[in-house]
């Protein structure tokens, strides 16, 4: 059982909290990603509370939004903080990104309403876990701690290479958790995401769930990994001829441990 009703009402609640895009549409998935996060999980759980699809475990449903509403406060707070702050930021932002430019109304509506319904099948393992009136709670808490650990990682991540730039501002980030990957804030992210999956494998039921599930989380680990690319990409034209900076990305692998891809993109010699 699918309960689309509920889910529309999520999908509402993220498109209301997404719209932040029609100012800049590059907050449809930045800033608007955020909220629409925090706002699903807490309407996850009003909807769960009110249909009594939490007796036992309504410990569980609490801190699954919390963990929801921690990762969109940081995430548009950070955002939000940094382009606010940050004038070297705001040039890239709005310059080599692009952010401020005009985009046709029909393609912003596009946007608008594909970012809602991927925000929506995100939160729902935890959507379905009460729906489905699950009482297991192992899996949900080691998939709680595995979200925890990527937030942890994206956080730090962030400090330091404010941190890193403040001191260098002509250099990427290279010391702390950026001698391990490139893009420790991605992998935070795929981690933060890896554990909202796993909380809520021993719940879903047909193929309808599963699907939900599968298409959010490869949805979010492709877009973490484009992201990667694009962001070699700029750094290529900056620091493309920098040795310094080749020599850390070609012994660096970019977004995975351990895993022997350093590159997304073509590298001149």
């Amino acid at each position: 059982m699918l309960h689309l009703d509920s889910l529309l009402i999520i999908c509402l609640v993220c498109l209301v909290l997404c719209a932040v895009g029609f100012y800049k549409y590059i907050y449809f998935l930045s800033i608007g990603y955020g909220f629409a996060i925090a706002g699903g999980g807490i309407c996850a759980f009003i909807i769960a509370l009110k249909n009594g699809w939490t007796q036992g475990v309504l410990w569980l449903c609490i801190l699954q939004m919390i963990l929801f509403i921690a990762y969109g406060a940081r995430l548009s707070g950070f955002l939000l903080y940094r382009e606010i702050k940050s004038a070297a930021y705001r040039k890239t932002f709005n310059g080599e990104i692009g952010a401020s430019k005009k985009i046709p109304v029909f393609v912003s509506i596009g946007i608008w309403l594909f970012s809602a319904v991927l925000y929506t099948i995100q939160v729902s393992p935890m959507f379905y876990r009460y729906a489905n009136e699950s009482k297991d709670v192992i899996l949900p808490v080691i998939g709680m701690v595995i979200s925890v650990c990527g937030l942890i990682l994206e956080s730090a991540s962030d400090k330091q290479k404010s941190a890193q730039k403040k001191i260098n501002p002509n250099m990427v980030a290279t010391e702390g958790l950026y001698k391990i990957v490139r893009c420790p804030n991605y992998l935070g992210e795929i981690i933060f995401w890896t554990g909202v999956f796993i909380s809520g494998v021993t719940t879903y039921t047909g193929i309808g769930q599963w699907l939900m599930a599968i298409i959010a989380y490869v949805a979010i680990v492709y877009i973490m990994f484009n992201g990667a690319q694009r962001l070699e990409k700029r750094q290529l034209g900056h620091y493309g001829n920098n040795q310094e900076y080749i020599d850390y990305a070609n012994k660096t692998p970019i977004i995975i441990p351990f895993l022997p891809i350093y590159h997304l993109n073509k590298v001149g010699k």
